[in-house]
């Protein structure tokens, strides 16, 4: 049994606010504590070093907690519940959160420190950096009672690329959720007809006829791919799903109706300790309308 907790970072924003509603029923139905994290101010983290080296002295008032811990006073069906109030950087204070839980889900725009995925450097430095699952709540995202309406899970499989760990986790969401789950798959797609016209391709490379294999090939490698996990998880609903090129666009274009895309973290190491993430995970957080999982492999893998 998992009992690693759901932990949401808020900052008292809106945005933070969000990503909170949507943890909630997400810890109730992984039956897992939810830790609700808030990285202190800079100045707020000077004042307490100073105050340190007068002695023993009363306990750093956090108002943002203090905020969301009445807003949450009295509600009914709440999971476990623990505050943390952390000091650091926002991303290596979240970072080593991570290393004990689930997942980490926070809004997709922030303010101070903890500032949006798009936007900001700490949050970015979180998603590609996290040991744990990130999940990243946009605006205007489905959350609490409104996710009910939400549709189905979305895996973006990488047949080259993709780890267990990412498709473990779709699958455990779905199941989580009781929803179908659609796995979907790109195969190259023969170029624009415009860049033949100026010259870029050579006579006979826009042969549709040749791309044919390619999408049997991936169709083929996508079933063996899954079938383990069809065993492990048959009460599942799976729709495999083979679409032409451009990954990002087609996963953008399910979140508009899915409740939760799912992709990997592809990561490519330029020098030790330096990271990129996939192109794919990138396009997908900046533009998905759902909230968007970024699942990294183990460490060594």
């Amino acid at each position: 049994m998992d009992t690693r907790p759901v932990v949401v970072a808020v900052d008292g924003s809106d945005h933070s606010l969000r990503a909170l509603e949507w943890a909630i029923p997400t810890a109730r139905r992984l039956a897992a504590d939810l830790v609700i994290a808030h990285v202190l101010p800079d100045a707020t983290q000077l004042w307490a070093a100073r105050r340190s080296t007068l002695g023993p002295g009363p306990a750093l008032n956090d108002p943002v907690t203090d905020r969301v811990r009445a807003a949450l006073s009295g509600r009914d069906g709440l999971p476990s519940v623990r505050f943390d109030s952390l000091e650091g950087e926002v991303a290596d204070a979240l970072h080593a959160l991570g290393a004990e839980a689930r997942m980490l889900v926070m809004g997709s725009r922030g303010r101070g420190g903890f500032a949006s995925l798009l936007l900001g450097s700490n949050s970015l430095a979180v998603a590609t950096r996290a040991p744990c699952p990130v999940v990243v709540v946009p605006p205007l995202a489905r959350t609490g009672e409104d996710e009910r309406t939400a549709g189905r899970v979305v895996l973006g499989l990488n047949l080259g690329d993709t780890v267990d760990e990412v498709i473990d986790f779709a699958f455990v969401e779905a199941r989580a959720r009781n929803v179908p789950l659609q796995v979907l798959s790109a195969y190259p797609a023969p170029p624009p007809a415009a860049l033949m016209v100026a010259g870029e391709f050579p006579p006979g490379r826009l042969d549709v006829d040749q791309y044919e294999p390619a999408e049997r090939d991936v169709r083929r490698d996508q079933a063996e791919r899954l079938h383990p996990f069809e065993e492990r998880f048959p009460d599942v609903e799976v729709d495999a799903v083979i679409a032409p090129a451009d990954a990002a666009g087609h996963l953008v274009d399910a979140s508009a109706s899915a409740a939760l895309i799912v992709v990997g973290r592809h990561r490519r190491r330029l020098k030790p300790g330096s990271l990129l993430m996939g192109s794919v995970a990138h396009a997908v957080l900046h533009h998905a309308e759902c909230p968007v999982a970024v699942v990294p492999a183990r460490e060594g893998d």
